[in-house]
């Protein structure tokens, strides 16, 4: 299961606390107590992994390790180990404490998102002329900790729009190597599912139907998904009986949840074209090209049609 949105709570290490020592050496007498190391800091770092947010499903406190206490004979405890989460490339960070938004964008990117404490002083570092012995030291200060709310958008070239068994799963699987599950029977995917087409990156939208942004079916858990696609390609069966009101049904849906959607460049198709008869095909492909000119009739088996759709991802790739 795609966990797209969790809230999770860190904690960056707390620094480690200062020694009170003394040397024991004769002809050496003084303060010696070495400094706390430094609290673990947390990062965030950015992964290809889609489903990398199931790793807080079941462990949503997250810490990194505390300075160690500094000792005698000036030894200065070891600093703690920083912490490192590995995100999504597209994951949104809502800092719900600071009131925050951060963004990881690009695989390998490294931020910091919670700093260790400072370790503490040891009596060395307060030794004076008039204060020979010191007992003073002090005490590791805190972490940073926040409460995170992480919410993944994709970030995809062409993301893949319809209703249930409309092809888009065939389609994907046919253009690249995914390998997304496709059956007759509505809400086959379940999340959503990203294949590479050479350089450009295809994400096929499960969970559409009639009253998704009021919450219905999968509800708008996958329409935030459609927000960061330069490009929509939309999907309509040769099997339904009004191809028309499938895809205004559709477009009203994206429009529901956000006007922004609508603006996004769009290719249409009539998919499953191998099912019908050349007639009936004509009849519905006129019906949509009288919505968009460009409207092409497409079928997995049909190398023609798939190169049309190559040809056309390939204009894209171009412009990329």
């Amino acid at each position: 299961m795609l966990i797209d949105e969790i809230t999770i709570k860190i904690s960056a290490g707390k620094g480690g606390k200062g020694a009170v020592a003394f040397n024991k050496n004769v002809n050496s007498l003084g303060p010696v107590g070495g400094r706390g190391g430094d609290g673990g800091n947390i990062y965030a770092m950015g992964v290809s992994d889609l489903g990398a947010l199931g790793q807080f499903r079941f462990k949503k406190e997250l810490s990194a390790e505390d300075g160690m206490d500094g000792r005698g004979q000036f030894r200065d405890g070891n600093a703690g180990k920083d912490l490192i989460l590995k995100l999504p490339v597209g994951t949104i960070i809502h800092n719900l404490t600071a009131g925050e938004d951060i963004e990881i964008e690009k695989i390998g990117a490294r931020i910091l998102l919670a700093k260790g404490g400072l370790g503490g002083r040891g009596n060395f570092h307060f030794r004076s002329s008039t204060n020979t012995s010191p007992k003073e030291f002090q005490p590791g200060i805190p972490g940073e900790s926040f409460e995170l709310r992480l919410e993944l958008k994709l970030i995809a070239d062409v993301g893949f729009v319809g209703l249930p068994n409309a092809g888009k799963s065939s389609l994907l699987n046919a253009l690249t190597k995914a390998q997304s599950k496709v059956a007759n029977y509505p809400f086959t995917t379940l999340e959503p599912s990203l294949g590479a087409y050479y350089e450009l990156i295809l994400a096929d939208i499960p969970g559409l139907i009639e009253g998704s942004s009021g919450g219905k079916g999968l509800g708008i858990k996958f329409l935030r998904h459609i927000e960061r696609t330069r490009i929509l390609f939309h999907f309509i069966s040769a099997e339904s009986a009004s191809p028309k009101k499938d895809y205004e049904i559709i477009r009203r849906e994206l429009g529901a949840y956000k006007k922004e959607l609508l603006e996004k460049q769009e290719y249409l198709f009539l998919t499953k074209s191998d099912l019908l008869g050349e007639k009936e095909i004509k009849e519905k492909l006129s019906a949509l090209k009288k919505i968009n000119p460009e409207t092409l009739a497409i079928s997995i088996y049909d190398s023609e049609s798939l190169k049309k759709v190559e040809k056309i991802l390939n204009t894209i790739k171009a412009k990329k």
